[in-house]
């Protein structure tokens, strides 16, 4: 991924990082109060179907107890078992003995005159006949749920389903629905029909209407339905409440991740992450300076020299960020990179011209790197270009060291590569170790090269070379008299504006068949 796209990446994860703390402190205020909320709604719910149960249960059990008796219906004896059953099941308002329907008597009055009964309600699967009524032996028009099994009937009161001590935080009402004929048993307060009518067409356990809340909760085999509500106010002051809690919460981790975010990104837009990306994604270029023989005038080669294209339309020169390189340990993957282009760009041509030559420039923290020889040749070997056809400048601060440099040195003079001093005269360390260094070539800078009849120092060099029979490359010549000079002292070859600028390499290419390469 370049830094170029990870700079996008981390401007838009800042932007999600302020945004998304609080967007999250406000989900999860609303998260915890709804599902508080919910939570006590079901767990009064659930309440509720446990009583239910528990009461259906007993009403079965009060069924089986006085279906024992065995002696004559509606004796004393008969009477006081009615009784007892009534008395020993707490929720059991009343037994009565049936024939055919037809209530002949029960616990409460003794002998019944109350009609006979229409048709069950509902018969359930343990085939209990239940029925929903008013009918009684005391004139009271109290709605009561009716469970028959065998020759007795018992009455339980349909408001002890949800008779509970509500242990809410705050105000719940539950009703119990008649599944049969969606009949409203019972209600501990007033409850909209129009709730149930659309819990039935839609068949939700959840319904938000006129700001309440409502679970329903569906028992087939009781052939009932729980529906528990609470108004919704409740929840939303729980909310606000919340919100108070995390949303400082959210803004200061905002506020902490975008203060790490924004460092992250003024780091990847430092000068040393876009050049790691340059070079990583190839945006560096090479450009050659022919190197014309003075002899004839002829090319012999070029100094390959590396530009880095800017976004305005701008070139950074070498001496830009190559000390940038230096300092910030990517001196290697770039020399790795300019070898790579340079073979890329002029491999085939120099395979087709064996006496031509590119020289590099390497730095001296090249020369500390233990696997750089070994590079060079692998390179040359993958592109079918001879070691001498790659030469290598090094400026005499990589000469400073000559227990370091000089082995790397002669590694690579070993393998036929010629060595260039860069630059020579502009430093002060090398000049004691000239004699005992292991070089071909000597640059003779543009400094020494300007203005030639001022220079008294240039002689000396030129003469100093001549001694240690060093070949000789000025560099910056610019005038032809300036060309003369050079070779009338001997000075072998020269670069510069004279001959021709630095040039991509096709138009390098183009310029060296121009002159004689062929």
């Amino acid at each position: 991924m370049t830094i170029a796209k990870l700079i996008k990446i981390v401007t838009g994860v800042l932007l999600l990082s302020v945004l998304l703390p609080v967007a999250f402190s406000f989900w999860l205020a609303r998260h915890q109060a709804e599902q508080h909320f919910m939570m006590e709604l079901d767990a009064y719910t659930e309440r509720t179907l446990i009583r239910t149960n528990e009461i259906l249960q007993q009403a079965k059990a009060a069924l089986g107890k006085i279906n024992s008796f065995t002696g004559e219906p509606c004796s004393d004896a008969h009477l006081q078992a009615m009784r007892r059953t009534s008395f020993v099941f707490r929720h059991v308002q009343e037994v009565v003995y049936l024939k055919d329907n037809t209530p002949l008597c029960s616990s409460l009055v003794g002998r019944s005159t109350s009609r006979s009964l229409p048709p069950p309600t509902w018969i359930n699967s343990d085939n209990y006949d239940i029925w929903y009524s008013t009918q009684n032996d005391i004139g009271l028009s109290i709605p009561m749920v009716m469970i028959a099994h065998g020759p007795h009937m018992v009455l339980i009161d349909p408001s002890s389903f949800i008779d509970l001590i509500p242990f809410s935080a705050w105000p719940i009402n539950t009703a119990i629905i008649g599944l049969p004929r969606n009949r409203v048993l019972t209600s501990s307060g007033p409850f909209d029909k129009t709730v149930w009518e659309m819990a039935r067409e839609s068949g939700a356990s959840k319904i938000e209407y006129a700001g309440n809340i409502y679970l329903i909760h569906r028992e087939p085999r009781a052939g009932i339905a729980v529906v528990a509500w609470a108004s919704q106010a409740p929840q939303t002051a729980e909310i606000r409440k919340l919100q108070l809690i995390w949303m400082p919460a959210g803004i200061l981790f905002s506020i902490a991740i975008a203060f790490w975010l924004l460092r992250l990104l003024r780091r990847l837009q430092s000068p040393r992450y876009r050049l790691q990306d340059g070079i990583k994604n190839n945006e560096l270029v090479m450009h050659y300076q022919p190197i014309i023989r003075l002899a004839d005038g002829r090319p012999t080669g070029a100094e390959a020299l590396i530009r880095w294209p800017q976004p305005d339309g701008s070139m950074l020169t070498p001496d830009i960020f190559i000390p940038l390189a230096e300092q910030t340990g990517l001196i290697g993957p770039l020399t790795r990179r300019i070898v790579h282009n340079v073979l890329t760009d002029l491999g085939d041509w120099l395979r087709a011209h064996p006496q031509q030559h590119i020289s590099i420039n390497i730095s001296a923290f090249d020369l500390h790197d233990p696997h750089f020889v070994d590079m060079f040749s692998q390179a040359l070997a993958q592109h079918g270009v001879a070691p001498h056809q790659l030469a290598l400048e090094i400026t005499e601060r990589g000469f400073a060291d000559p227990a370091l440099s000089g082995p790397v040195i002669a590694r690579l003079r070993a393998a036929g590569h010629k060595i260039y001093i860069d630059d020579f005269g502009t430093g002060y360390s090398s000049l004691s170790y000239l004699e005992d260094l292991d070089v071909d070539i000597l640059k003779i800078d543009k400094s020494f090269v300007d203005a030639l009849e001022y220079k008294t120092v240039t002689p000396h060099i030129i003469e100093m070379a001549k001694t240690l029979r060093l070949e000789m490359v000025a560099e910056g010549v610019e005038s032809e008299s300036q060309a003369l000079w050079l070779r009338k002292h001997g000075v072998q070859y020269a670069q510069g504006w004279l001959y021709s600028k630095a040039l991509p390499a096709e138009v390098f290419i183009a310029w060296c068949s121009a002159h004689g390469v062929t």
